[in-house]
């Protein structure tokens, strides 16, 4: 289990021992601890020089590390991950699982992996934790974030009407439609969640305008490190402002443009679960940072109240289990190639958290090039639902 959290020990050129990828590349240094070692001047024939200067360094024990990783959670994770992937016939998939008020991973899921026992028998591509060192294009469930971001600075309420979404928004040589080729004139900003409408999500970025877009993406922790205790975490790039086309501005507000791990992602909707707060995910017990104000208690109970309609009145509505008060989004994203967009292939995903009004854990599903369907409600969002669920007996 957790083989791309924790790593694996191989050799270094020396022949020495050495830890590699997770949390054994990370804490090398502090998990195998230093041999002992006595300097001393020589003479030319390599003789200790008795009154010369002399060195002697103490061993140091190799310290533990205790995770926060949960056996019961990673194993049902895994399992289920790789349920789900043969069920929808996916080519890969994650799954993280974090401790809301804490930002402690309690699960954090990948497959393909490997066996660390055996690593060499395994190609060297699974060696990495694709949760930490692989971006992806989020899509929908990013809208959960901007939107936030407008119910937070009052440039939009839940009940706003958008102005601009009976029709494809032109931009340029570009044309913003919606998903399904739907329009719905004077749609609200609940609305916009629960049918997951991108011309009322440039409706709302466009009220925001470029400088507060850009600084919510920065505050959300996004184009920087999380800095958990993994090695291979990679950053993403958050442009500047002065960088921000209308065309940038429009689609990052969908989720596509723009590149985040999955770490980055559920941390940043962790800010909703943890009442506004954003708060470093954590790999390690007792690393348990401070968290920092990002949204209001009146923007978080608003935006949380939309995602709760999301999940029951959205596409995703016939996988949610009964009697669960759920507050999630799902999405679907084109895959990025050569400079376009492959229309055949897609990234499917749920992020959510629950129980919706005193979250306990926020989860994030993503499946890669799911066959069975390429959208995120008929693929990630029931498997989201099915590992909740087991969440809850």
């Amino acid at each position: 289990m957790a083989a791309q959290v924790l790593g694996f020990v191989g050799q270094d050129a020396a022949g020495e021992e050495q830890g590699y990828f997770g949390l054994e590349g990370f804490q090398d240094r502090l998990l195998r601890g230093r041999g002992g070692k006595i300097r001393t001047e020589q003479d030319a024939k390599g003789n200790p020089i008795l009154i010369g200067n002399y060195q002697f360094l103490h061993a140091i024990e190799g310290k533990p590390i205790t995770t926060t990783i949960s056996k019961k959670l990673q194993y049902l994770s895994e399992t289920m991950l790789k349920e789900g992937i043969a069920k929808y016939q996916a080519s890969a998939g994650n799954v993280i699982i974090l401790e809301s008020k804490t930002g402690k991973v309690r699960a954090m899921a990948s497959f393909p992996n490997y066996d660390p026992s055996i690593f060499s028998e395994f190609p060297n591509t699974t060696y990495k934790n694709p949760n930490i060192a692989d971006l992806f294009e989020p899509g929908s469930i990013f809208k959960v974030l901007i939107m936030a971001a407008g119910l937070n600075e009052k440039v939009v309420t839940p009940e706003t009407q958008c102005d601009i979404c009976a029709s494809p928004v032109i931009i340029g040589k570009y044309a913003i439609k919606t998903w399904n080729e739907v329009y719905r004139p004077n749609t609200t900003m609940t609305e916009t969640i629960i049918n997951s409408d991108n011309t009322g999500m440039v409706f709302v970025a466009r009220k925001l305008g470029k400088e507060k877009f850009v600084d919510y993406l920065q505050k959300y922790g996004l184009g920087k490190k999380t800095e958990i205790q993994l090695q291979e975490e990679v950053t993403g790039v958050v442009r500047n402002v002065k960088d921000y086309g209308d065309i940038d501005l429009a689609t990052n507000s969908f989720g596509q443009g723009i590149a985040v791990t999955p770490i980055q992602m559920i941390a940043a909707v962790n800010t909703i679960a943890n009442g506004g707060f954003y708060i470093k995910p954590t790999i390690i017990e007792d690393e348990v940072g401070k968290g920092k104000q990002v949204l209001s208690p009146e923007a978080v109970n608003e935006m949380t109240q939309i995602m709760v309609q999301a999940v029951d009145m959205g596409e995703a509505k016939w996988a949610k289990p009964q009697g669960m008060s759920i507050a999630g989004k799902t999405g679907t994203a084109q895959i990025p190639i050569e400079g376009h967009y492959d229309l055949t292939k897609t990234i499917a995903s749920f992020i959510g958290f629950f129980p919706a009004n005193n979250p306990q854990y926020t989860i994030l599903v993503t499946l890669r090039e799911p066959q069975t369907s390429p959208w995120g409600s008929e693929t990630a969002a029931p498997l989201w639902f099915a590992i909740a669920k087991q969440l809850m007996l």
